[in-house]
């Protein structure tokens, strides 16, 4: 075994003791599924969350995600999942470890819809770039979680820095379709079968504008045009409508993965996820979804989705959005620092994405960028409202929302415990639950579950 293979396992080996002693019990995520039949998802979720204690956290100020507040409130999680929510009269069971709250806020985990960590983990080298197929306009075949490395640090800075308990891991942006995308609890595991959020639909991630046409028409191929991407797509589109009529009427006499992921958008089991920014090009994607009976879910970065808001709502697409990135290519130019405040009066689902592995760290940070900014131009949004746009709502879009999101009875024990309230720029994350599971304490040096790849490499620090 060659020197650099070693010290990868030895490495592996820490890491799965420094979860012990953090107090959180090994995740099963070794059970073995039957083979599944043709058509089903042949790399299933073998996620358990960690092992909980029962805890009433009391006195805080509860944000539940919904775009409700309780000062002086109360959450109960145990088995898992939140139990109950209230004021001050909420009865606590004699069983629950109590939790003070008092001057503090608590809300449902962080959720961010758009993410790379994994697919572009750190340290930012080329072996680590594993998100973009750029051998194709289309590559809707290829699936982001089988380039998810689970070591990557981002994991468990975004839960530590950023309440981050759900994100969706998506393919890169240079293909019109880039592939399936999959949504993670963020958990330390050490395989992403072990991190798949349970029956999670899988997004497909499409692309519009600049990325394609840059891409290709420097390869000499099509698309170079704006024009050449929606050929593209629409012709694509076409395959797969014949595709999923003899796959529907039992006539398929071989398989394509591709289409087989085409197949399934248009049957409603997979979400489309789609990068676009002007708002000419949004309007056309929804023709152009209309023409082919798919839905969009989500409009990410959609810097001009101010434009064509009653649009988003008259066809219940949200718009997962930065608070102030623009100018960094010619259709990011007329993005706004408004953007969001503008959709939420307009009535639109509202989204806090990050794109970027700092950014993760601070969407509530983020978001309270761009209520400040609405605030300037006369939109004031309640904190409570805001709060949603990095809870609820990426949930809603996610197709997850029965089951995280928002503090409700029976909903899976997401919970942040902020030092102070979220929407300020020196509140950070004092304690995080991942299904009712304490996965990081601020106070606690051993609820700090770390890559080992953190540790660095032999002579550096403490590693031996």
């Amino acid at each position: 075994m060659g020197r650099t293979a070693g010290h990868a396992l030895a490495g592996l080996a820490l890491a799965l003791p420094l979860a012990t002693s953090a107090g959180l019990a090994k995740s099963k995520d070794e059970k073995t599924a039957p083979a599944p039949a043709w058509n089903e998802n042949p790399y299933p979720s073998t996620y358990r969350a960690y092992p909980g204690e029962p805890v009433a956290i009391v006195g805080a100020t509860v944000f539940d995600g919904a775009g409700g507040r309780i000062d002086n409130g109360t959450v109960l999680v145990a088995d898992g999942k939140v139990q109950a929510i209230g004021d001050a009269a909420l009865a606590v069971p004699a069983t629950y470890r109590r939790i003070d709250g008092t001057g503090k806020f608590v809300t449902p985990g962080v959720i961010d819809i758009h993410s790379h960590l994994g697919v572009y983990p750190s340290p930012g080298v080329d072996a680590h770039q594993d998100g973009n197929e750029m051998t194709s306009p289309t590559t809707p075949q290829v699936w982001a979680e089988h380039s998810v490395w689970p070591q990557d640090p981002g994991f468990s800075r975004a839960l530590a820095n950023g309440g981050v308990t759900t994100l969706q891991i998506l393919p890169g942006s240079a293909n019109l379709i880039g592939g399936r995308s999959v949504v993670l609890k963020n958990v330390p595991s050490r395989t992403v079968q072990g991190m798949k959020f349970p029956d999670a639909p899988y997004g497909m991630k499409m692309a519009c504008g600049e990325n394609p046409k840059r891409v290709y028409g420097a390869k000499g191929q099509m698309p170079s045009t704006r024009m050449g991407n929606f050929a593209v797509d629409r012709q694509t589109w076409i395959k797969a409508a014949e595709y999923k009529r003899k796959r529907d009427a039992g006539k398929l006499e071989e398989r394509d993965l591709g289409m087989e992921t085409l197949a399934d958008v248009l049957a409603g089991k997979i979400l489309v996820q789609n990068h676009c920014y002007r708002a000419d090009e949004m309007a056309f994607v929804i023709d152009m979804a209309r023409e082919f009976g798919y839905k969009v879910s989500a409009f990410h970065h959609a810097v001009e989705a101010y434009k064509i808001g009653d649009l988003l709502k008259q066809n219940d697409i949200c718009a997962a959005v930065w608070a102030d990135w623009w100018g960094f290519k010619m259709e990011a130019f007329d993005g706004i620092p408004e953007n969001a405040a503008l959709l939420q009066d307009a009535g639109v689902c509202v989204i806090i994405h990050s794109d970027d592995d700092y950014g993760i760290q601070r969407l509530n940070q983020e978001a309270a960028k761009a209520q400040g900014d609405g605030r300037r131009i006369g939109i004031a949004i309640p904190d409570e409202q805001v709060v949603r746009w990095f809870t609820l709502n990426p949930a809603k879009a996610l197709g997850i929302d029965a089951k995280t999101g928002s503090l409700a009875a029976g909903k899976m024990g997401d919970v942040v415990l902020w030092n102070g309230n979220p929407l300020s720029v020196y509140a950070r994350p004092e304690k995080v639950w991942v299904d009712g599971a304490l996965l990081y304490d601020a106070l606690d040096p051993k609820r700090r579950p770390v890559s080992d790849f953190e540790l660095g490499l032999p002579g550096e620090g403490d590693v031996k």
